[in-house]
């Protein structure tokens, strides 16, 4: 049996493979209970982006730097880090077998994986998928495919799973479940995207991690 890189798939064969629908685009307020940010909060957001913006200003940010720079402190200040969060990094996928055609997906999840210490099947796991800005022309949302397929095998032990694709600069969220009420598959649906440099999309950025920091703790 064949075996396909998960970082080689386009979207059109991730569809195709593992059966995904994609929703119409959702609302943050629709899904999630956004809260006002407090002075600090808004303060070291700040921080973070004009720190960030110094890189910027040189060119190509890797993947690395944007992970240090931006991602794992967006998380810390949204409350990632307190217990009973674990975060789990550079981890290998189990493999995806396609019988319908014959063969198996594989990859090394180039990502961060937040899930609570003993996950149950009404967790919201919350997958990041960084990828590497080349003077801000990369698509984050390049990284969907991916981020489809590391979350696929979560569906089997979790309903819902929360997705983020992010080149530092922008920020796509996709909230992914298990079965469309209308159908035996699993459904991806987006929402808008977020920019870590405009200060009030930033912000809300902020919320909506925050948020999903909240949703995990609640179950």
């Amino acid at each position: 049996m064949p075996t396909i890189n998960a970082s080689t798939l386009t979207l059109d064969r991730v569809q195709d493979y593992l059966k995904f629908q994609e929703l119409s685009y959702a609302s943050f307020s629709s899904l999630l209970q956004l809260e006002p940010l407090s002075d600090l909060e808004c303060s070291e957001l700040v921080q973070i982006r004009d720190d960030f913006k110094k890189y910027l200003a040189d060119g190509k940010v890797l993947e690395g730097m944007v992970k240090a720079l931006t991602v794992l402190l967006l998380l810390r200040l949204a409350g990632f880090y307190k217990s009973p969060i674990k975060m789990r990094m550079e981890q290998e996928i189990d493999r995806i077998n396609v019988e319908d055609e014959d063969i198996s997906i594989t990859g090394r999840l180039d990502l961060i994986c937040i899930n609570k210490e003993r996950p149950s099947i009404k967790d919201i796991p919350f997958w990041i998928l960084i990828i590497e800005t080349k003077n801000s022309a990369i698509e984050s949302l390049e990284g969907l495919p991916q981020l489809l397929t590391y979350a696929y095998k979560s569906l089997e032990t979790q309903e819902g799973v929360w997705g983020l694709t992010t080149n530092g600069i922008r920020y796509d969220f996709v909230r992914i479940q298990k079965l469309n009420q209308k159908s035996q598959f699993p459904t991806y649906q987006p929402l808008p995207s977020l920019n870590l440099i405009e200060p009030e999309s930033a912000e809300k950025l902020l919320q909506v991690l925050k948020a999903i920091c909240t949703a995990q703790n609640q179950h």
